[in-house]
């Protein structure tokens, strides 16, 4: 992607996409006090939202903070499943960028009426329905975005909850910023092999196969809104317990950072279901990979965008509007 070059710069998307690495840049981890505060009494973190706003930031954070083991509970969920949990010892955070998300807006009103003192807000817009609700709500510098498909607010938001995760366990994030907009441009500009666009041009699923932290399942939800093909998400090593069966000949499976013991069971898994595998991954591997600097503990974010890097390539092919689907909307549930 080259915002040089007007196929790619005449879209919101893309000009959204690179003004991720000024987002990272300008980013300061205290915006995450106030949670830490709240965190260290209550002992437990929700991180709830709908779609973009809790896939990738959410479980991006807990991912870290089970490695970690952080002396805090953390949990993600959806509104409404999240409203039937008992949340009084939780500090509960509703994510959502317009502010007026239905199902967000339920939640944190539910709360609010059982008196939680320890719920907030993370929206893009100032003065919104949610900030009235709830007890303080931070608003990202990112600003709101023009494009349907959620970008550069994805990472400002899982820098955000990712800071509370370091800030619990003694770390400081901010030296390990410093290096990471140059390695996230470096991946929304590298070279998208053609063969690997073509192939997917042909495939009837585009399957993204990756770790439980929110980067694999966040592009196949960016593959439905910005490429307009089916995609499906396979967990860990779920893609070699059993979805080889319905796999059809073409179809491409993406493998984010693949587990090196599985390199032989892959090959044997997806060799015999005639599909092609790309990885995505800091070194070369056995199957057709796209390379990406290493940004050791803050990886998902260059693995997160070189997917988008890959998406572009992929719609622009096929002469896709970046910017407006024909059926997904910005709000998707609003109030």
């Amino acid at each position: 992607m080259n915002l040089k070059e007007t196929k790619y710069s005449q879209f919101h998307l893309c000009r959204e996409m690179m003004d991720t690495v000024d987002v990272i840049r300008k980013f300061n981890p205290a915006d995450a006090d106030f949670i830490v505060d709240s965190a260290r009494k209550t002992g437990h973190i929700l991180f709830s939202g709908e779609g973009s706003s809790r896939i990738m930031p959410a479980k991006n954070a807990i991912r870290k903070a089970l490695k970690w083991g952080i002396p805090v509970v953390t949990h993600t969920e959806g509104s409404h499943q999240a409203s039937e949990y008992e949340l009084g010892n939780y500090t509960v955070l509703c994510d959502s960028n317009s502010g007026r998300t239905k199902e967000t807006l339920m939640l944190a009103n539910q709360l609010k009426a059982a008196g939680h003192k320890d719920f907030f807000g993370v929206t893009a817009n100032d003065g919104t329905p949610l900030a009235e609700v709830c007890v303080k709500t931070h608003v990202l510098g990112c600003g709101w975005e023009e494009a349907v498909a959620a970008t550069k607010s994805v990472a400002e938001q899982a820098l955000l909850f990712e800071s509370v995760v370091w800030k619990l366990a003694g770390k400081d994030i901010a030296s390990a910023l410093k290096t990471l907009p140059e390695k996230v441009e470096q991946a929304l500009t590298l070279n998208i092999p053609a063969e690997v666009v073509e192939w997917v041009r042909g495939a009837k699923t585009i399957y993204f196969a990756g770790m439980n932290d929110g980067v694999t399942e966040e592009l196949t939800l960016k593959t439905n809104e910005i490429t307009r093909r089916k995609s499906d998400f396979l967990e860990g090593t779920y893609a070699l317990h059993g979805p080889e069966e319905v796999m059809e000949d073409g179809d491409v499976v993406f493998v984010v950072n693949p587990i090196e013991s599985e390199y032989a069971k892959y090959q044997t898994v997806f060799g015999g279901a005639n599909v092609h595998v790309v990885a995505i991954d800091t070194k070369q591997t056995p199957f057709t990979t796209i390379v990406v600097p290493d940004a050791g503990e803050l990886q998902a974010y260059v693995y997160l965008c070189a997917g988008w890097n890959l998406l572009v390539e992929i719609a622009s092919a096929d002469g896709i509007n970046l910017d407006k689907p024909t059926r997904a909307r910005k709000v998707g549930n609003e109030m």
